[in-house]
């Protein structure tokens, strides 16, 4: 997903994935841990799904009395209206007063495997729509927190209740905001459908095995995303565009027309720029584009961002070296709220940003980043600034964070060592040459490269060569050499007296 053009999220399927949030399982307790007041699941996972007795949900012993009389063919009325609820379970109850090894039970995706680990699962099972959750066994109505205005709060609330089934619960969600009651009614009634569905399929059921699936993850994200300000949706393959148009057409009608299948002759990531964002965005070096830099390491237990200036700090009498943290800072905080939702990284996230001594500068970095982060629509927890620098921050995470490799088999050295992605070379030396001109007031540059490098440069693939373009760009004299000595990322500047100059 692109905002003005720049990557903010990056979501993958796997054909063979077999595990995707949200989907319902009828598994088998497999054992109870009374330590972790816990049980360990088959739902199928090579590894076990985990269930914490605080998942269970309060209605827990409803939906196994329900799932007993449907299995063993008493056929109980999916809809709830003729059925007795059970009393709530206790908060501070054990898993042994609700649970016991080898029993059936439904049970709801919550995370997906990570790592080592199985699923996460709960028992507090709800069905997503466009406009609303149905949750089974309840009968509150809550309103997205998201909306603010009271008197839309409690008009949906008002709809909410008119048109609940009895025995479910709804939360109506952001998008639902000015939608009329028609539109919610057909959701809810969609949603009530795929319960049934769930039952006609439990009724011959065996753990483990699954009962109902997730949308699968094109449809999913256009379900929780897709709004007004949705410009256009590129698809590269006729049959799936074609699939998306026929499921905007059923939640969103005014904005199929913005479903575009693209035919051009470059692959369609190469088309709009994002190849090169992955591979600067997603390595150990994060470039930002004042010459600044973060660098992003992963442990076992947290990830940890550092902020570095790149020694790329203007020099002006009037900028005191307070003003210039704060601006990387600033941008630094647009940047790591980007990474966090295109990684999709969670747990915990510790960022070390420059330190800054001014108290209303700390402030108005920690109200940046929160500003930033409340387009991310994981739940997440950021601390102010602590005495060291230090910004802490909590992300939900329910997938596996996102990773793509980010560097090359080095050419000059047959495959043993690792170089940063080539695609950032033009965009590299670039940078350099800006710098160099901009800030260090060169005017005279002598430029060796490799000779394919050289020969790139200096020929180019169009009307005017790209060494050409940057001379005029940034008027310099600049001299562009090829020495076959070099390995081909390699490349040295030098000023007018041949000396070489480095950052």
């Amino acid at each position: 997903m692109l905002e003005d053009k720049r990557l903010v999220e990056l979501n993958s399927e796997k054909k063979d994935q077999g595990f995707q949030v949200g989907d319902i399982y009828l598994g088998r307790v497999k054992k109870l841990i009374q330590s972790l007041n816990a049980a360990f699941v088959d739902v199928g996972h090579e590894k076990d799904a985990f269930l914490h007795y605080l998942d269970l949900g309060p209605q827990v012993q409803s939906l196994n009395k329900l799932i007993k009389l449907t299995t063993t063919g008493k056929s109980p009325d999916p809809l709830l209206t003729n059925f007795q609820l059970e009393g709530d379970i206790n908060k501070g109850g054990k898993i042994t007063q609700v649970l016991s090894p080898n029993q059936w039970v439904l049970v709801q995706v919550a995370k997906e495997p990570i790592s080592s680990k199985g699923p996460r699962i709960t028992s507090e099972l709800s069905l997503a729509g466009r406009f609303v959750v149905l949750v089974p066994f309840s009968e509150m109505v809550s309103i997205s927190q998201k909306i603010k205005s009271a008197e839309e709060r409690q008009r949906l609330k008002r709809l909410a209740m008119s048109i609940k089934p009895k025995g479910f619960g709804l939360i109506v969600r952001t998008v639902a905001e000015g939608k009329k009651v028609a539109e919610l009614d057909k959701d809810i009634q969609d949603l009530v459908t795929k319960w049934k569905t769930t039952f006609e399929v439990l009724v011959t059921a065996k753990p483990p095995t699954k009962i109902l699936g997730e949308l699968n993850r094109t449809s999913t994200i256009l379900r929780d995303l897709l709004n007004p300000n949705f410009a256009n949706i590129h698809v590269n393959d006729a049959a799936l565009a074609e699939e998306i148009k026929s499921y905007i057409s059923g939640i969103a009608p005014e904005q199929t027309d913005i479903v575009k299948l693209y035919k051009g002759k470059l692959p369609i990531f190469e088309h709009f720029g994002i190849d090169k964002q992955i591979k600067s965005s997603f390595g150990k070096t994060v470039t930002m584009a004042n010459g600044s830099y973060l660098i992003v390491e992963h442990t076992e237990a947290m990830h940890v961002i550092d902020v570095n200036s790149g020694g790329r700090v203007k020099s002006d009498g009037d900028s005191s070296q307070e003003n210039n943290a704060l601006q990387v800072n600033m941008d630094a905080a647009v940047e790591v709220a980007r990474l966090l939702r295109m990684r999709d990284m969670g747990g915990i996230i510790v960022v070390d940003f420059i330190d800054m001594h001014n108290p209303l500068n700390r402030k108005a970095l920690f109200e940046k980043l929160r500003t930033e982060m409340k387009r991310d629509r994981a739940k997440h927890t950021i601390l102010p600034p602590s005495k060291f620098g230090l910004i802490q921050i909590t992300r939900q995470r329910v997938r596996p964070e996102t990773n793509i490799v980010t560097v090359e088999k080095c050419p000059a050295c047959d495959g043993t060592g690792e170089i940063k992605a080539s695609i950032l070379l033009m965009d590299e030396i670039e940078n350099n040459l800006r710098y160099f001109v901009q800030e260090q007031n060169e005017k005279e540059l002598h430029l060796f490269v490799h000779p394919y490098i050289e020969a790139y440069l200096n020929k180019g693939l169009f009307y005017s060569s790209v060494a050409h373009k940057w001379k005029k760009k940034y008027k310099v004299k600049l001299k562009v050499s090829g020495n076959s000595a070099y390995h081909i990322m390699e490349y040295h500047y030098f000023n007018k007296n041949e000396e070489e100059i480095k950052i």
